[in-house]
């Protein structure tokens, strides 16, 4: 398979958030038209198949992709929030990180009961968000059509956590 103009644009930061992790910068792709355009429509066009009926998109770069991909199918978007940023009836879920935990919430009138999702996000590391999000809809009474990402950490072995789900990531990192 020809590799994607965006996959040449991820950026490598060493050191970032913290010693020993290099973040994968999705700036460079965002900044560049035929880039964005080509992961929007990769992301959509694989989404298609899963007859979605609203995009839900993870805080804060699911974001970014997510409104281009509910547009492009049609539909709805719906934004996972960081705890403490929506305003409306809220319904919450935490989830495990390395050191500690983190909640995330949507408002409760987001998601109808039976509606088919799909959850965005730029990257796939070890499961943790992604996996809150599909709890979160599933609590709702929705069904997760799948998740797709820009980007995969095949070592942090995120995709096991979501192992119940159709997933699809557009790059790849062994």
């Amino acid at each position: 398979m020809a590799k994607l103009l965006a996959e040449s644009l991820v950026r490598d930061v060493p050191d970032f958030p913290k010693p020993g992790i290099i973040f994968k910068d999705i700036t460079p792709i965002v900044q560049d038209g035929p880039a964005l355009l080509e992961v929007v429509q990769g992301l959509a066009n694989w989404a298609r198949e899963q007859r979605v009926d609203v995009v839900m998109g993870i805080e804060a770069r699911g974001f970014i992709f997510g409104v281009p991909v509910a547009l492009e199918l049609g539909v709805g978007f719906v934004p996972l929030r960081k705890m403490g940023k929506l305003p409306y009836n809220r319904i919450t879920e935490e989830y495990a990180l390395e050191y500690g935990t983190n909640t995330v919430e949507m408002h409760t009138d987001s998601i109808k009961k039976g509606q088919r999702v799909l959850i965005v996000d730029d990257l796939l590391a070890t499961g943790g968000t992604a996996a809150a999000a599909t709890r979160l809809v599933e609590r709702v009474g929705g069904v997760v059509t799948g998740l797709c990402f820009v980007i995969e950490l095949n070592f942090l072995e995120g995709r096991k956590v979501l192992s119940q789900y159709d997933v699809k990531s557009l790059i790849n990192y062994d």
